[in-house]
């Protein structure tokens, strides 16, 4: 079960790939407004690949919580535990 410092890194990887930015450094306060292109298709793009990536599957409740990066890990941390 990976922990906080391994989801980050691979949810950086998915961010990496989505924005095709090589030195996207993200960070759990990055909100839809700190990377530029972020809009609600780049947002579904992010949540298919972080389901593929981690083997879970979000309820659309938990998607409307979220607020930024660091709440998408908290849901995929809280997945890998249950």
């Amino acid at each position: 079960m990976p922990n906080k410092t391994e989801i980050y890194a691979t949810l950086t990887e998915i961010f990496r790939d989505v924005f095709m930015l090589d030195d996207l450094a993200l960070r759990p306060e990055f909100t839809a407004k700190d990377i530029e292109g972020w809009d609600s298709f780049k947002q579904i793009e992010i949540i298919v690949a972080a389901e593929q990536r981690f083997g879970v599957r979000m309820t659309s409740r938990e998607l409307d919580g979220l607020q930024n990066v660091g709440d998408l890990a908290q849901v995929i941390a809280s997945k890998l535990v249950a």
